[in-house]
């Protein structure tokens, strides 16, 4: 009897000498990831963009992963594709939050696809930070608190492409038009334009040219056809889509004797439309949410340091840019926790960041109230296929 006692105590700390440094692995952060989640565009009319946004990501991540992770712990990131289709949306963001069980969702492109992943969030109470989208739906007063935003809104940016065209290029609300994508999306373009013209002096929204395509398709000829018919065609038309049918839109225009302004949000992806257009691009304007990547600003600059050490054939862009600043703004929240960072905490921390400086030329801030931190817009203007900064304000004095 006394040898099987002793025998069971034997075989007990065996196991125990290989169960404890397992259970101290596991107990150890340090041998922790900590996993983020993406449904984004990899495929279909709109995947530059996906491709483009992710390569930031990565590459923000990538910046702190070299010297160990935060704490110690290495930061992955699981991306799924969702061609742009809000049903596939539906089908990542579950996967990611209930099988992967990541620690939030980061970038994901597109307003469709974001308006199918909100109800998701919020029932599951996992954050979506700094999505691809520029909507009024991600930015309630008072906010989600499972949407966070970095950059500015869609209204912001048609607003001041209203202004512009008003102040500085002399034009009536009556001359200035929209082509835009028929979803969620274009709405949010387009209802952000509809204010600003009101500001002006706009009295009705029927005075309005508004044309528009089908999300995931290139059938813009309708459009174009509408506008070719017009008596009194737009002198300007801010668009509010993807760059192939954008780039198609303004081609059959061109084509046809008719080069009004054209303006485009940021989601259109200038480097994407520039490409498409060719020699058509030259003076077609993009407003940007993030400073230029060849700034003389430090975020441009590591941005552009990290990309050249990347090893990977990636171009810079201002898609990249931003899902980069939205990484990096990730690594000030994880850096400023004292404990593990979870689903709940996560947000206290992104939302006790205040004021911060990122080096993008304006400071930028997160808050409980506070859930969008760039307010700021930089034009640029497509020229010799690229896009290169704009100054309104100098052309007003001029």
């Amino acid at each position: 009897m006394k040898q099987r006692k002793i025998k069971i105590v034997f075989i007990a700390l065996v196991c125990l000498w290989f169960l404890v440094p397992i259970f101290a692995r596991a107990q150890n952060p340090e041998n922790k990831e900590i996993v983020l989640g993406m449904s984004t565009a990899l495929t279909g009319p709109a995947e530059n963009l996906g491709k483009d946004m992710l390569s930031g990501v990565l590459l923000g991540f990538e910046r702190v992963n070299r010297e160990g992770g935060v704490n110690g712990r290495k930061i992955r990131v699981i991306a799924y594709d969702d061609g742009y289709e809000p049903r596939r949306t539906t089908i990542n963001m579950q996967k990611l939050i209930n099988e992967d069980e990541v620690l939030a969702v980061i970038g994901n492109v597109g307003t469709p696809t974001a308006i199918a992943a909100i109800p998701i969030v919020n029932a599951e109470t996992t954050l979506l930070f700094a999505p691809f989208t520029g909507a009024g739906v991600l930015r309630k007063n008072p906010p989600d608190r499972y949407v966070i935003n970095i950059r500015a809104s869609y209204e912001e940016e048609t607003s001041a492409m209203v202004d512009a065209l008003i102040d500085v290029y002399g034009l009536s609300v009556d001359e200035i038009g929209f082509f835009t994508q028929r979803d969620g999306y274009g709405d949010a373009g387009f209802s952000g334009g509809i204010k600003a013209l009101i500001r002006h002096g706009l009295n009705s929204d029927l005075r309005v040219v508004h044309t528009r395509y089908e999300r995931n398709t290139l059938a813009v000829e309708n459009a174009v056809s509408d506008i070719l018919l017009m008596e009194n065609a737009p002198k300007a038309i801010i668009m509010v889509g993807a760059y192939a049918p954008c780039a198609k839109f303004i081609r059959l225009l061109k084509e046809n004797g008719l080069e009004p302004i054209f303006l485009n949000v940021s989601f259109v992806g200038s480097h994407s439309l520039a490409e498409m257009l060719g020699d058509l691009g030259d003076g077609v304007i993009v407003t940007q949410v993030v400073p230029h990547y060849n700034a003389d600003l430090p975020i441009a600059r590591e941005y552009l340091k990290d990309l050249e050490s990347s090893g990977t054939k990636d171009s810079p862009s201002f898609v990249g840019l931003e899902g980069y600043i939205a990484s990096r703004t990730f690594i000030l929240a994880l850096e400023s926790l004292k404990e593990e960072p979870g689903r709940e905490n996560i947000i206290d921390a992104i939302e006790g960041l205040g004021e911060f400086d990122l080096g993008t030329g304006s400071p930028l801030r997160l808050g409980k109230e506070d859930h969008q931190a760039s307010h700021k817009i930089w034009p640029t203007v497509i020229k010799g296929g690229k896009a290169e900064s704009l100054d309104w304000d100098s052309n007003m004095q001029k």
